[in-house]
């Protein structure tokens, strides 16, 4: 149960392995995020405080809105993390590992009033303490979970291409064979990397080079190259 990997199928039906962020790296991110405000409200009452009365009305609602919707926007333009999360290397996702949309953000961010209760997200770390996936109350309602975004190792020998989604849902075991071709594709003479993806014509619909290609471009899509 220290594991706290899972494995999701995601639409198209194509496995992925999610790591799920705990409440520790979760804290930090949020501390972090704190200060980041923290930062940008002394800019704010330094740019209007100079305007007197009206300055500080100006400020109030600049504040209201940046605490509200600094995690919204970050979560919708910066790939559903704030500034704290990219730097924990964690995000926010939806259930299926697909990324957030603005409705489930603006649901899960408008709900940390409640996370927050009695003091310092005391209900939302009661509920993530009890739920397998790691969810406060915003989570539970919005459908979405916090992830490691693992980068892809140096090591690996697959050539980047533009990601596409395989076309039919695909068993692990057919997914582990295609990243394997990809990873092996510069040991086969040219000739012999299209008769083994011929071999998927019927998946690709395509053949030779092109095939190959699109075998390149399904395996960095398994490979969670966005």
């Amino acid at each position: 149960m220290l594991d706290t990997r899972r494995s999701i199928e995601t639409p198209e039906g194509v496995e992925l392995g999610l790591r799920l962020a705990g409440p520790v790296v979760r804290g930090y991110a949020w501390i972090i995020d704190i200060l980041v405000r923290f930062v940008i409200y002394i800019a704010i009452w330094i740019v209007f405080g100079v305007m007197g009365n009206f300055g500080v009305g100006l400020a109030m609602i600049a504040m209201f809105l940046l605490e509200w919707f600094y995690p919204v926007v970050f979560e919708m333009y910066n790939q559903g993390a704030t500034p704290g999360k990219r730097s924990m290397g964690i995000k926010v996702v939806h259930d299926d590992g697909t990324e957030v949309t603005l409705q489930s953000s603006l649901l899960r961010n408008l709900l940390r009033a409640v996370d927050f209760l009695p003091f310092l997200y005391g209900f939302g770390l009661i509920s993530m303490m009890f739920n397998r996936d790691f969810k406060r109350l915003g989570d539970l309602t919005a459908g979405t979970i916090v992830i490691y975004t693992e980068k892809l190792s140096d090591a690996s020998d697959i050539k980047k291409m533009p990601p596409l989604t395989p076309p039919v849902p695909l068993a692990a075991p057919e997914q582990k064979a295609i990243i394997q071709y990809a990873e092996r594709l510069e040991l086969f003479t040219p000739q012999r990397c299209s008769e083994l993806a011929n071999i998927l014509e019927g998946v690709t619909h395509e053949k030779d080079e092109k095939g190959v290609q699109r075998l390149l471009q399904y395996a960095n899509w398994m490979m969670g190259r966005r």
